[in-house]
């Protein structure tokens, strides 16, 4: 199995809770497809850096998982139909960007979590 980044742009106009059921929509295609979700992240609405479609906010939807190359086609598919989103961008990810996330999500697990010093 490959290792994927995938960013996806929502339409600006929808409210949380649509934004929430096509996250889970996305995520949930990946896994019942035999895929795996390593790291995922709502970054929330922001300014595009050009306008498309005569939109210039999106909600900005990140996913790092793991899947056989066939789920790729079947997401493609899934967002050229799927009208909440209207920009999306899939990378493969190389083995360098593989060692170092894995890096990554060992050094955040294995943080402890600091307690507070009490003030006298």
């Amino acid at each position: 199995m490959n290792h994927y980044e995938n960013i996806t742009i929502l339409d600006p106009s929808l409210s949380e809770e649509e934004v929430s059921d096509a996250t889970d929509k996305i995520t949930s295609l990946i896994t019942k497809n035999g895929g795996e979700i390593i790291k995922s992240e709502n970054w929330g609405k922001k300014d595009l850096a050009y306008e498309i479609h005569k939109r210039k906010k999106g909600f900005y939807f990140f996913t790092i998982f793991r899947s056989p190359s066939a789920v790729i086609k079947k997401l493609e598919d899934l967002y050229k139909v799927f009208d909440p989103v209207f920009k999306f961008m899939i990378v493969k990810m190389r083995k360098k960007e593989i060692t170092a996330l894995e890096r990554s999500l060992q050094k955040s697990e294995a943080k402890p979590v600091s307690e507070e010093a009490e003030i006298v």
